[in-house]
């Protein structure tokens, strides 16, 4: 707020005929009331399955933005960069050391299979052969 103040004095500069006038300029109160309150709805980042915890197939692992967290064995990635198991397990986070990436893998239930091709039935019983 601003005073103004006026003095008027006598023709002779005498204060007899002294007389004060305050004057209040008009002023505009802050309008930001209506445009303050907005705020943006929570994405619900994060981590959601810890290292060790048992997971299943389509159970969310991470939801992120880019690649914070990379995908290992048996995890998937989907387009918005959410990993996801795709196999039944436990949950297991890895740090390279050298370059500081993080890697998440799903470690199986019912351990590591083979590929077909690495096994050759004979008769009644299966034989599991290592390719050289």
């Amino acid at each position: 707020m601003e005073l103004w103040c006026h003095c008027d004095y006598g023709l002779d500069g005498s204060s007899g005929g002294l007389s004060l006038m305050f004057r209040r300029w008009a002023t505009k109160k802050q309008a930001g009331s209506t445009k303050n309150g907005r705020d943006s709805k929570p994405k619900n980042l994060g981590v959601k399955k810890f290292g060790g915890e048992r997971v299943i197939p389509g159970n969310i692992i991470v939801r992120q933005r880019g690649t914070r967290f990379h995908p290992g064995d048996h995890v998937g990635m989907g387009k918005d960069h959410t990993l996801f198991a795709l196999k039944e397990g436990n949950v297991k986070f890895e740090t390279n050391k050298l370059t500081g990436r993080k890697w998440v893998h799903v470690e199986p239930k019912y351990g590591y299979e083979l590929h077909p091709i690495y096994t050759k039935v004979s008769g009644d019983s299966t034989q599991v052969t290592a390719a050289s």
